[in-house]
């Protein structure tokens, strides 16, 4: 459970508004938990949704997303298509690589 954003926006709040503490309070906690459920997160900024995955995924589950998608979008497989098409798959493939990436950090904490 996260629990220092709501802290932090807490804190904030009631700095923010001295004038009026509860109010400041009741805005830092609010904002805290949209911190903390990650409501002012980008969508591209979660890996398990590049990788169309849900958050519950196994590591054979997360590999094979990995290695369908690579074969799927990889440019080696594109060299015969028109070069705009090829450079999509590279930026798609270097979004893949960093979800993956991203996704193996945190199974290693």
């Amino acid at each position: 459970m996260h629990w220092y954003g709501k802290l932090l926006g807490f804190i904030v709040g009631a700095l923010l508004f001295r004038s009026n503490p509860v109010f400041g309070l009741l805005l830092g906690l609010v904002i805290g938990h949209g911190v903390d459920k990650g409501w002012f997160k980008r969508p591209d900024d979660d890996p398990y949704r590049v990788m169309g995955l849900s958050t519950e995924a196994t590591n054979a589950e997360i590999e094979l997303a990995y290695r369908r998608l690579m074969s799927r979008y990889h440019p080696d497989k594109l060299v015969q298509a028109a070069p705009e098409l090829r450079e999509q798959a590279e930026q798609k493939v270097r979004k893949i690589n960093a979800a993956y990436d991203r996704i193996q950090r945190r199974c290693r904490r």
